[in-house]
């Protein structure tokens, strides 16, 4: 592959994910990390990207809302707030629990100041969230701030979560199928898997859209998931496959019009 097309490759492919990192790129165009770094340092001559730590980002991302936290975070607002308050009533008093950067998960770590005193995250949303908070310390992992996805990326964050424990993982995903667990935007797979191998006990949040849905990178296996968390409207048949598996299924429900939810298992 000559050097006109591999930056072609990576700027199509960062087009796509926004965000990647010199491995993950290497791999994209079946190159050394150090041809791509140089590649990289070119297109950042020509305005193309942005050269990061470790890795690189475009210049100028796309218009579309479809990674904005603040945009995902009012999809299925009125689900992800049930979900949210069904799984932090799973949390154990004193527990130690990561949040991962899904705008499910945070609706979860909202409830989470009275149940436990040590939160880990790689979300500048629930940093930001527990700031003023007294009660509970907040450890926030290294890496790049990329503003779109209110995140911390990168080899830093990555690093950061190899060398922590915790009790329970609250995790979020583009979608959920019974190959296993799958990410829209590939710089998240490789924290996400960190934060995974780092706890005990590992609970994914799925509103119901994403039952069903394949969505760009696997993430993971069934195999690593204790208890999922969903709504309602979760298609029953893939809710009894995955019990079936030995998964645990919380189902949170609304009732009538109001935000009251009640939690069954």
């Amino acid at each position: 592959m000559s050097a006109e097309e591999r930056q072609k490759r990576i700027e199509t492919y960062l087009k796509q994910v926004e965000f990647a990192s010199l491995e993950e790129l290497a791999q994209q165009v079946n190159a050394s990390v150090s041809t791509v770094r140089r590649d990289l340092t070119l297109m950042e001559t020509t305005g193309a990207l942005k050269r990061t730590h470790g890795g690189a980002r475009l210049a100028e991302p796309p218009s579309s809302d479809e990674f904005i936290f603040s945009a995902r975070e009012t999809h299925q607002l009125t689900e992800k707030e049930a979900i949210g308050k069904a799984c932090a009533d799973l949390i154990q008093p004193n527990q130690s629990v990561i949040v991962d950067a899904g705008t499910t998960a945070y609706h979860a770590a909202r409830y989470l100041e009275e149940k436990t005193p040590h939160i880990i995250t790689n979300s500048l949303p629930v940093a930001n969230h527990f700031a003023g908070a007294n009660r509970l310390e907040v450890v926030v992992s290294g890496g790049v701030i990329y503003p779109r996805l209110g995140v911390l990326v990168g080899p830093l964050a990555v690093e950061a979560f190899t060398k922590m424990h915790a009790d329970v993982a609250i995790m979020s995903g583009g979608g959920i199928v019974l190959e296993g667990v799958s990410n829209s935007h590939g710089l998240l797979i490789d924290i996400q898997r960190a934060m995974i191998n780092a706890a005990q006990k590992v609970i994914f949040c799925f509103d119901h859209t994403k039952f069903g849905r394949q969505s760009g990178l696997p993430l993971c296996g069934l195999e690593c998931i204790d208890i999922i968390v969903t709504d309602s409207d979760a298609p029953q048949e893939l809710i009894e496959q995955f019990r079936g598996k030995g998964i645990e299924v919380v189902v949170a429900q609304l009732r009538n019009n109001d935000k009251d939810r009640a939690m069954e298992t």
